[in-house]
């Protein structure tokens, strides 16, 4: 018989979220705990927030779900960052700041995201990895139960906690936009966080608001239809049609701005298991968190960050399909069959060229879409574990988690994102620059490296102007690119979903 292991105790002295005082095992003794290893950055980490809330609501006055947030980019070391993720993705259990990845190395974790379960007795009972362990997960937990209630080991009771939330309500009038899109038409902008879509104009007089601000998977017009955390934007200025990523409800989502309607065009709303290259209908093809868009001729090319690959979509056939990238977690250049990228999450095109933000490599690359079709790393290491904040050539070049890019006028904009600058890339030299952002987070007005962003993940430039989505500051910023002034927008009539409801026009 295999002896059983008893649950170290959980620091003390550590930071917690979302609760008043640290948890102790021993004072949670009776109740079945799960140990959540991540880190905010980790799209997988992500994709398993909806089974702990399922569970955690599921067995409310017997389960406890902990966070430990083990950091894997210096930028996600710091407090403040770890607190918005937390707002971000309206985390509702403790979460734990796990210093020096001490916790991660008395549970032996090797992986993000990593799950250990300790049940009512505190011993370490189970442990599992990765994403698609709910139904697994929801079993065990059932029967653990059970058994303990037949012990009389169990102690029912919900845990009152204080949240976040509760203490910083987002009450802005947008919340962690994540990307943002200047067109001849005005200003589209991802207000992530409310789960809309904002259309103004250059000077922030709102034209539409679109969708309820509730997260939910409805179509219809404006008023009624429902996205969750949409991120990219493509625009047909001809059709006036605006195309979305609707990352969390793993959907394409088509906007007719002429009818004020919302069509769903690919994705089921579930998530897709499938890493493996494979096409097919829109509609019948689930997907795997489309983060960003970029419409070449009657395509869309799609920062698909679930899977680490590029897709294509077909606008006249609705046929779906990966286009790049073999679903591996890696950076390796050379044909698209071969290439394999990591969490891309930005995606722009000069036409014979889509350039991608490839976050968990911390690279910018480039995807031939005119023969000879391949993948190059345009600048960074292309290593999972190798990032920093150094300006220069090539492979010398250092980003620290980059989600956003912007091609204009033979040059990249970059979304610096864990560096909270924006950076200026030669595709033909492979020269990078830091250009916007002095590296420490704020809110800061100004010229040039004297500005200060915090996480800005969306980029698009229109005449003489950038626009950036500066995520964690909750606005979006302009830059005059003759000057490199960096000005706030504001937008009088717009207010957060439960403030007011903003009028449609």
């Amino acid at each position: 018989m295999t002896p059983r292991v008893r649950a170290p105790e959980l620091p003390q002295n550590y930071l917690w979220f979302n609760t008043d005082q640290p948890l102790s095992l021993k004072e949670l003794k009776g109740r079945v705990v799960i140990l959540d290893f991540w880190t905010y950055c980790c799209i997988n980490c992500l994709h398993i927030l909806p089974d702990l809330k399922y569970l955690e609501q599921k067995y409310r006055d017997s389960l406890t779900v902990i966070g430990v947030h083990s950091a894997k980019f210096d930028n996600e070391k710091e407090t403040e960052n770890i607190r918005q993720a937390i707002l971000r993705y309206d985390i509702e259990h403790p979460v734990l700041v796990d210093r020096d990845f001490r916790v991660w190395q008395e549970y032996t974790v090797r992986a993000w995201p990593t799950l250990v379960v300790i049940d009512p007795e505190s011993y370490v009972i189970a442990s599992v990895s990765g994403e698609g362990n709910r139904d697994v997960l929801d079993e065990f937990i059932a029967k653990l139960i059970n058994q303990h209630q037949e012990k009389g080991t169990l102690n029912f009771q919900e845990l009152s906690l204080t949240l976040e939330k509760q203490r910083q309500p987002l009450i802005t009038p947008l919340a962690f936009p994540g990307k943002v899109l200047a067109t001849a038409s005005g200003l589209f902008i991802a207000d992530s966080g409310h789960h809309r879509l904002v259309r103004s104009s250059f000077d922030g007089e709102i034209l539409h608001v679109i969708g309820t601000g509730k997260p939910g998977f409805i179509d219809g017009d404006f008023s009624e239809a429902q996205f969750f955390a949409p991120q990219g934007m493509a625009f047909d200025e001809e059709n006036q049609i605006l195309y979305i990523a609707d990352t969390e409800n793993h959907a394409l989502r088509r906007v007719d701005l002429r009818h004020q309607l919302v069509k769903t065009i690919a994705g089921t709303g579930k998530q897709s298991r499938n890493i493996h290259p494979h096409s097919g209908a829109g509609l019948e093809t689930e997907l795997n968190s489309p983060w960003d868009l970029v419409k070449v001729g009657n395509n869309l090319f799609i920062a698909m960050a679930g899977p680490h690959q590029i897709w294509q979509m077909d606008l006249e056939t609705g046929i779906i399909n990966t286009y790049a990238g073999t679903g591996a977690e890696a950076c390796v250049d050379g044909s698209l069959t071969e290439s394999a990228f990591a969490q891309p999450s930005g995606i722009t095109t000069d036409g014979k060229e889509l350039y991608i933000a490839d976050s968990e490599v911390s690279s910018i690359r480039s995807v031939g879409i005119v023969e000879p079709r391949q993948v190059k790393t345009v600048c960074g290491s292309g290593g999972l574990f190798s990032f920093g904040d150094v300006d220069g050539q090539g492979e010398n070049v250092r980003l620290q988690h980059c989600l956003g890019v912007e091609y204009a006028q033979n040059y990249l904009w970059v979304a610096d994102t864990y560096n909270h600058k924006i950076k200026l890339v030669s595709p033909s030299t492979r020269n990078c620059q830091t250009v916007l952002g002095d590296g420490s987070a704020g809110l800061q007005d100004g010229e040039g490296k004297n500005s200060r962003f915090f996480e800005p993940s969306g980029l698009s430039v229109i005449n003489s102007h950038l626009y950036v989505a500066d995520t964690n500051n909750h606005v979006i910023r302009r830059v005059d690119l003759n000057t490199f002034e960096v000005t706030t927008l504001k937008f009088p009539g717009l207010c957060a979903p439960d403030v007011c409801i903003p009028p449609n026009f």
